[in-house]
């Protein structure tokens, strides 16, 4: 088995609403490791979202621990939870957030902008990732001129460019049809078992859910039940 890469112990989440204090998040214990390909699952309201900004580090707990690759994040300051999240942290939404004004090869650059790498270098990988994801053909195109599948490979192409080691996707494939949903989810499973990256995702589909060889189910802020396919 592969080492830790989330470690998550007694995790609470609550927010104060009026007077009364909101529990959304109620003690979760869990272990995800590196290389794991996990759904998360579980009725509107479960917590499900608020889990995942945790994880990303868009948020803090509580209260509780949570160790990303090694290192305790619960107490970072906003400035050092942003640069985990460059560091390691990659998301894919169904919303895609390509910026309109920017062409495709512009769009996956922009989050190595915040690392220090030559534009030369920048525009060499991000070439080389739209690449592998099949659309070097479309480098200077707009996003309105993209199809939604083809929204979606930019969008993980501009994940992938700063070698995240945790892939985040909520409801990555909610805005597809049928068939597109399925090529998307061919190529997540293949970044993950080819860059032996850990994805984590969250679906309300339950054929996707079960593609994923470990299903978490949230009910009531708890994981209910971790199940292996």
């Amino acid at each position: 088995m592969n080492k830790a890469i989330i470690e998550l112990k007694n995790l609470h989440k609550s927010y104060q609403v009026g007077e009364e204090d909101l529990q959304v998040l109620k003690g979760i214990d869990l272990t995800i490791h590196h290389g794991e390909f996990v759904s998360i699952m579980g009725r509107s309201g479960a917590g499900k979202s608020t889990f995942l900004q945790i994880l990303g580090c868009l948020d803090t707990a509580s209260s509780g621990s949570y160790c990303l690759d090694g290192e305790e994040v619960q107490g970072l300051s906003e400035d050092q939870l942003a640069l985990r999240r460059n560091q390691k942290i990659g998301f894919v939404f169904q919303s895609f957030y390509l910026l309109s004004h920017l062409t495709v090869l512009q769009n996956v650059m922009i989050p190595m902008e915040y690392s220090g790498i030559a534009l030369s270098q920048r525009k060499e990988i991000a070439s080389r990732w739209l690449e592998s994801f099949s659309m070097s053909h479309r480098l200077n195109h707009w996003p309105h001129q993209l199809s939604g599948g083809e929204r979606q490979r930019v969008a993980l192409a501009r994940t992938m460019v700063n070698n995240p080691k945790v892939l985040l996707a909520d409801e990555p494939t909610g805005n597809l049809d049928l068939k597109v949903r399925d090529e998307v989810m061919k190529i997540l499973q293949e970044v993950n078992e080819s860059y032996d990256l850990t994805l984590i995702m969250v679906t309300h589909d339950q054929e996707l859910g079960n593609l994923a060889p470990r299903k978490i189910v949230h009910r009531d802020g708890r994981v209910c039940s971790a199940s292996s396919n």
